[in-house]
């Protein structure tokens, strides 16, 4: 179908329908750019919330993700970063594809309507000064007809009047001849126009308008095309992610299916076990024979036997405390957790002597690494001065070796300790008396703060047992206020306090640094001595903060030390 041929006469309304053609791909192409802002605006928010669930370095969160379940989430978080990555290339790619073309086609499509139209209407206006032309014509033609009939009419009125001169017929004949003359001309000069007309007006309709709206409907038609192929654009660029979409959730759904619940609880036993055994039954006290106090290995009564009562535990639970009882409220800290990490259980702090002593080894590794570098260097230098001097490398190969020695020699004691715990090496106490005397106490290193050790915390912070040994101290300690009125115990030695103590908690005694005291009783392998200052003031301070020096010849004077 021919637009020339069918809507000839519908100039006007053609014009404004190319008009609103040239809207609706506007219109599109603002669609397609809010699409693209859309899509950045939600990668942009899918990053950073990617981002803000992503463990923080040197935090606890990373522990964490051991965890198979922490590691699918893990894996869902870069995934969901990618599946942003895929809507970045969405917005990219309609941009590119979409966008730029539209825009600059919208623009020659305005320069092409205008074009077509300005034609239309100096085709129009031709037309029109034709048709003013024939109308023009034709007046004056019908005009001098008129005025030819008239004077012809003139003339034969004045011929029939007997009264009329000679010379005034012949005035009037002539008059009506050249009207006459005047009609013919104008005849002839309105059939020439109306031929001239006729032919412009069938050019008009039949050629100039049809060629017109030919080019205006092939336009409009390559506007429909045009925004039809960007619709197939605009789908072929989402069509064209899902592949990598689909690798995306994919991955999601493959790190799901990883989730391993058995290898989750392994973790969790190897995170928080701590070593010990269950503590065993309780012996049975019958309080109606006479009371008589048995001594009990980590009883905090006279080791005399002077017959006070003390609290005794049996079977397994000897050394033990149950895990039901609440800890002593020796809540003092004096410092950071130990460098040895005795303030844990025993397996616990295996794992991280071994965590520490594998970081030990590769930073040696890493300065092994160094100074070899730079000793070859060193070699390159020799062989060829004239890349540099070798004596410039000097001072930082000492200073490599110095500090792959000084990391050497904190493996060797990190090496120790765990050896220790791992019964590689005797623990200190009597392991038949205790069964977690490898954890247990042990002097500081020289040149190390011994209020960072385990046994400087009289809090009992450092293991379960302490605590609990500094609770039976305490709960014999109340039981003894029964029995004020016997005999005080005797002193076994002297000590020397190497370091202030403050004595907040009950059953401990604050003591200054350098000041001299009595021993009364000695470390039984709990970390902790008795000792007196005057008759009547006494209690216990941790061993490692004190300098013992015992009598031989005192009654009861063995060392557990």
């Amino acid at each position: 179908m021919s637009w020339g041929a069918e809507l000839w006469d519908q100039f006007d309304n053609l014009e404004k329908h190319t008009q609103w053609g040239i809207d609706v791909l506007e219109r599109y192409i603002k669609f397609v750019k809010e699409r693209t802002e859309i899509e950045l605006s939600y990668a942009k928010q899918l990053r950073n919330l990617s981002k803000k669930y992503q463990p923080k370095k040197s935090s606890k969160e990373e522990e964490e993700y051991r965890y198979t379940s922490c590691r699918a989430f893990l894996s869902t978080l870069h995934e969901t970063g990618d599946y942003a990555g895929q809507h970045e290339v969405i917005s990219e790619n309609m941009t590119a594809q979409i966008l730029a073309d539209l825009a600059r086609y919208v623009q020659e499509l305005k320069q092409e309507r205008k074009a077509n139209f300005h034609d239309g209407r100096k085709a129009q206006q031709h037309i029109e000064t034709c048709w003013k032309q024939l109308e023009s014509s034709k007046r004056r033609f019908e005009r001098d007809c008129k005025e030819a009939e008239r004077a012809q009419q003139y003339f034969e009125k004045m011929d029939a009047d007997i009264n009329v001169t000679k010379a005034d017929v012949e005035k009037a004949r002539q008059q009506a001849q050249i009207r006459h003359q005047m009609a013919e001309d104008s005849r002839a000069d309105y059939s020439s126009i109306l031929q001239k007309f006729n032919q412009e007006q069938h050019e008009y309709y039949h050629t100039h308008i049809p060629n017109i709206f030919q080019k205006i409907q092939e336009m409009e038609e390559r506007r429909i095309v045009k925004i039809g192929e960007s619709m197939k654009t605009y789908a072929e660029v989402d069509r064209q992610v899902i592949p990598i979409i689909g690798k995306c959730l994919d991955g999601i759904v493959t790190a799901a299916e990883a989730i391993d619940q058995k290898s989750d609880s392994q973790l969790v036993i190897e995170a928080y076990k701590s070593g010990f055994e269950p503590p065993g039954d309780i012996e049975f006290e019958d309080y109606t024979q006479p009371m008589k106090r048995t001594v009990s290995d980590n009883s905090l009564s006279n080791p005399r036997g002077d017959g006070k009562p003390e609290l005794k535990f049996g079977g397994k639970s000897k050394g033990k405390l149950w895990p039901f009882i609440k800890k002593n409220k020796l809540s003092l800290k004096l410092g950071a957790a130990p460098e040895d990490f005795s303030n844990l259980p025993p397996e616990q702090r295996r794992k991280k002597l071994q965590q520490k002593v594998d970081e030990l080894n590769k930073e040696i590794q890493k300065e092994m690494d160094q100074r070899d570098a730079i000793t070859k260097m060193k070699g390159v230098y020799l062989k060829n001065p004239q890349m540099g001097d070798p004596a410039s490398l000097d001072h930082k190969l000492a200073e490599v070796t110095q500090t792959a020695e000084r990391l050497r020699l904190e493996a060797q004691k990190f090496e120790a300790w765990l050896a220790e715990v791992e019964g590689r090496l005797p623990g200190r106490g009597d392991p038949g008396r205790r069964q977690s005397g490898m954890y247990e106490g042990q002097q500081p290193p020289a040149g190390h703060n011994c209020a960072q050790d385990r046994e400087s915390s009289p809090d009992g912070s450092y293991t379960e047992e302490q605590s609990q040994e500094s609770e039976v101290k305490v709960l014999a300690a109340d039981f003894d206020d029964e029995f004020d009125d016997e005999e005080p115990l005797p002193a076994i030695g002297t000590c020397k306090a190497l370091y202030m103590f403050e004595g907040q908690n009950e059953g401990t005694i604050s003591v200054a640094e350098g000041e001299t005291l009595y021993v009364i009783e000695e470390d039984k392998g709990d970390g902790w001595t008795r000792i007196r200052r005057k008759e009547d003031e006494e209690g216990y301070v941790p061993t490692s903060y004190v300098e013992v020096y015992l009598d031989k010849n005192a009654k009861g004077a063995k060392t557990y030390i």
